[in-house]
């Protein structure tokens, strides 16, 4: 499992929403959520999608190595 699965399980878990309650918010089916996950393959706006139904908020940025974010 990937970085950013990793983490859309652990924002499950602290929101106390499973996989097939995610998959219904997004209106797709738990399989192609599961597929997702495995591929751990997300565009931005998927990832917006998943924390807007999750009642998070997704802040993708980057980071230097002189620790300045972009």
């Amino acid at each position: 499992m990937g970085t950013m699965a990793k983490k859309i399980n652990m924002l499950l878990i602290e929101t106390g929403i499973s996989k097939q309650e995610l998959a219904h918010r997004l209106k797709t089916t738990p399989s192609n959520l599961s597929g997702k996950l495995k591929r751990d393959n997300f565009s931005e706006a998927e990832l917006q999608e998943i924390a807007a139904a999750c009642g998070a908020t997704f802040e993708g940025i980057f980071v230097t190595s002189t620790g300045k974010q972009i």
